[in-house]
This record gives C-alpha cells, sequence and structure tokens, in this order.
C-alpha cells in the first residue's frame, strides 16, 4: 500500500449510479466498478479510496446531480473540481461512449491537468439560483400583459368543445402569471438577505435589466470577484467568436456558447433593449434613486456605448442578431465593473429597497 502517491479518481455519475475509475500517481488506469448514489454508498467509496492513498483528488463532470457529491468528497478531506463537459479533450476519432470510458477519460485527463473546473457555489447562493430558476419564462412573442389578455378573452367559439379547450388554456396563463407574481415576491423577500443584494440593486439602473433579470444572472454566475478580467466574463458565458488561426491566417466564427446557456440567454435579452436610442426612462430614473453616483453615472456610459455600438453595426450591413450578441458580450464587461463597484461601495440595505 502507496501513500506517498497521489490518487487520481474519476467519477462518472448519472442519477442512479456512479462508476469509478483511479490511478495511483503515474500507474495504469483502473475500473473500481459501478456504486450507487446514496450517503452510505459514498461513504464506502471514500473508506476504499482512502485506503488506497493519503492525497485523493477526484473529478466529475457538471451535470444536472448538482454539488452535493462535491460538498460530501470536499468534507472528507479530498481535492475535488466538478470540471466543464464541454471542454474535456476529445480526440476526433472516438465514437465510443460508455461510463466506464468517460470515467477512465477523467482520470487520465485530471491527472494530465487538461480540465477546467466550473465554479462551486455555497449553500446559500444554490438555494437563491433555484428559486431564481423557478420563474416560468415563455418562449412566444406576447408580453401577456393585461390588454393582451383581455384580448384573448374576448374569443368565443361555436363548438363547445372548442370552447372548454380554450378556456382550461387561457386559464393555464392566468396561473402561471400567478405563479410568477408569487414567485417575485418571494425573490423580493429573500434577496434583501442575500449577500449579492447591492450588486442586485447596482444591476438595476443599467437598461434592460430589470429585477428578475439582475437576480437571475447573478444567480448564475455566483460571484464575479473569482474573474479577474472582463474578458474572462465574455468567455465563461459563451459570447466570444469561435476561432481557428493557422500560421498568417486568422478565421473567426460563431460565438462559442461555452458555459452557463440561461446567463447567455437573459444577457442577449437584455442587450435587445439597446437597439433603441439612448434615454433614462421613468421606470430607469426610479430605479436611480439612492443608488451611489458612480454606479448611475457607469449604468449611463453603458448604455450610451452600447446603443453607438448597436447602430454603428446594423450601418455596416451586421445582421440584428448578430449586432445584439456584440452588444450582450460588451454588457457583460458593464455588468462585471458595476458587479465590482457595487461590492466596493458597499450599499448599505436599509437606505435602499429592491
Amino acid at each position: 500500500m502507496e501513500h506517498d502517491s497521489t490518487l487520481y479518481v474519476g467519477l462518472d455519475v448519472h442519477k442512479d449510479s456512479i462508476t469509478v475509475a483511479y490511478a495511483l500517481g503515474s500507474g495504469e488506469v483502473e475500473v473500481l466498478g459501478k456504486i450507487g448514489t446514496t450517503k452510505a454508498d459514498i461513504e464506502r467509496l471514500c473508506k476504499r479510496l482512502q485506503s488506497k492513498a493519503s492525497r485523493i483528488c477526484v473529478v466529475y463532470e457538471a451535470g444536472p446531480c448538482g454539488y452535493g457529491l462535491y460538498r460530501q468528497l470536499v468534507q472528507k478531506g479530498f481535492d475535488c473540481i466538478v470540471c466543464a463537459p464541454s471542454l474535456i479533450p476529445r480526440k476526433p476519432g472516438e465514437r465510443v461512449k460508455t461510463d466506464r470510458r468517460d470515467a477512465v477519460k477523467l482520470v487520465r485527463s485530471l491527472r494530465a491537468g487538461d480540465l477546467s473546473a466550473v465554479y462551486v457555489p455555497t449553500v446559500d447562493d444554490e438555494a437563491f439560483r433555484d428559486l431564481a430558476r423557478a420563474w416560468v419564462r415563455y418562449t412566444g412573442r406576447a408580453d401577456w400583459g393585461p390588454a393582451h389578455r383581455r384580448w384573448l378573452s374576448a374569443f368565443s367559439f361555436d363548438s363547445l368543445w372548442q370552447q372548454l379547450a380554450f378556456d382550461e388554456l387561457r386559464r393555464t396563463i392566468e396561473d402561471r402569471l400567478a405563479q410568477c407574481a408569487r414567485l417575485e415576491a418571494a425573490l423580493r423577500e429573500a434577496v434583501v438577505n442575500w449577500r449579492f443584494y447591492p450588486v442586485v440593486l447596482a444591476l438595476q439602473t443599467m437598461r434592460g435589466v430589470q429585477f428578475t433579470t439582475a437576480v437571475g444572472i447573478l444567480a448564475e454566475l455566483g460571484d464575479l470577484s473569482r474573474f479577474a478580467h472582463p474578458r474572462q466574463l465574455m468567455a465563461w458565458l459563451g459570447v466570444t467568436p469561435c476561432e481557428h488561426s493557422s500560421g498568417d491566417k486568422r478565421s473567426q466564427g460563431s460565438i462559442t456558447k461555452n458555459g452557463n446557456s440561461y446567463a447567455r440567454k437573459l444577457l442577449i435579452e437584455a442587450a435587445w433593449s439597446y437597439q433603441h436610442p439612448a434615454r433614462v426612462s421613468p421606470e430607469i430614473q426610479r430605479r436611480h434613486e439612492g443608488i451611489p453616483k458612480p454606479i448611475v453615472d457607469r449604468a449611463w456610459d453603458a448604455q450610451v456605448r452600447l446603443c453607438r455600438r448597436y447602430r454603428r453595426l446594423v450601418a455596416r450591413g451586421k445582421q440584428k442578431n448578430i449586432a445584439v450578441v456584440a452588444v450582450a458580450r460588451e454588457l457583460s464587461g458593464f455588468i462585471w465593473d458595476i458587479s465590482r463597484l457595487a461590492m466596493s461601495l458597499a450599499i448599505p440595505r436599509e437606505e435602499l429597497t429592491a
């Protein structure tokens, strides 16, 4: 039994099973087998791994199973990372994918240092993000406002069956809108006790960033201080162009779409508002009240620059969608800067309301 080498462990995690592979130091990769996902199963696995080495490094892919496994392994004293699935090195010719192969590949990539770790939020941040994600999102173009709902209620059909189906669908919409109202009320009550509450207030000084957008983006991004430069945030959001350059040739394509898709969706939705001329609406003015002047000034700088940026891109013949994505990329930089300002100025909670 060796205790002077590092044990590298790869876990291919699923809802009901975990496939485990490991390698001691630079030795051969071995498959330990498949285990369950209960706390007792993880406890038994930890004991087996601890008998093989004193230092243990574990990795598994980010996915729907969350970070509970990460926290359990860290409590046991293991070095654990949750890696980004889209950034795992893959050979072009690989066409066979199994749980065992995935676990073995994770071990080799971890040992080679080829994996990119994702940000693991705190328990409180993750709980707040779950509340924010409960917000109901519509994919249609209708705004479902009072006028639109009155217009829908005026419809009638000769067939009793058609009328019944229509009424049930309309009631479903009303139920979902009521759910949105309840969730927004819960978010407004909870956000006051969240550590990023000053940032939520500051981001709302920006055009296109209302309460639910600010909360949703921050719930997905977490602590923005982990990004040393706004370019890192842009890359994490997947709004930077992909590139294939060789020799003297440099070719850029569409955005990478790496990172958090929901945060990117909220960002691009906010960027659409910059297609109009820069101005401070009464609603934005209301959100400016009580906010420190440096933050308000920075939000205005963002609006002037991004509105001008959109007009110039469209004037050059760029499609509107492409122009908006370019604006969204720069908008993420302003979000990074305003978040930094908000935390440094430490807006007192008792002076401001959400």
